[in-house]
């Protein structure tokens, strides 16, 4: 039966463990690799002759990021409008609210909720479903 605990377990802490007064087992590292200590100083030759790729960025990042999209729901959009207006935030030609998407801050419009005022929704993308119920409303939408 094995016994719980190895060796160099129960001697850690104890400056020698287990290997005697003088050392028997210096100079032995970690016995495979040595890691890529020196790597950037005096290793630096091997690594640009073997190994020139180890070190720096590697693949494609995004530029444009790739987190959500701020997305904002034709319900949400019928309940604020009164408030956007009167902050002047939205403008009102023809009975019609004039919304500018990106200016108050969202990327997509998505079609969750209902709307029944006429409004002109002017932004980067929109769902199928919130194209047919602005429509429906009586409103229109334009891709900036």
């Amino acid at each position: 039966m094995p016994h719980r605990f190895r060796k160099i377990r129960k001697l850690r802490g104890s400056r020698t463990c287990g290997w005697g007064r003088v050392g028997q087992h210096r100079k032995h590292g970690m016995k495979g690799g040595r890691g890529w200590a020196g790597g950037h100083k005096h290793k630096w030759t091997y690594v640009v002759k073997y190994a020139p790729d180890h070190f720096g960025k590697k693949g494609f990042r995004c530029p444009t990021g790739r987190g959500e999209v701020k997305a904002l729901n034709v319900g949400e959009l019928s309940e604020v409008l009164d408030k956007l207006a009167s902050e002047g935030k939205v403008e009102v030609k023809d009975g019609k609210y004039v919304v500018n998407l990106p200016k108050l801050g969202y990327e997509k419009l998505l079609g969750e909720g209902d709307i029944s005022k006429p409004v002109i929704v002017e932004t980067k993308f929109c769902s199928k479903k919130a194209e047919e119920k602005i429509l429906g409303a009586g409103g229109s939408i334009i891709k900036v």
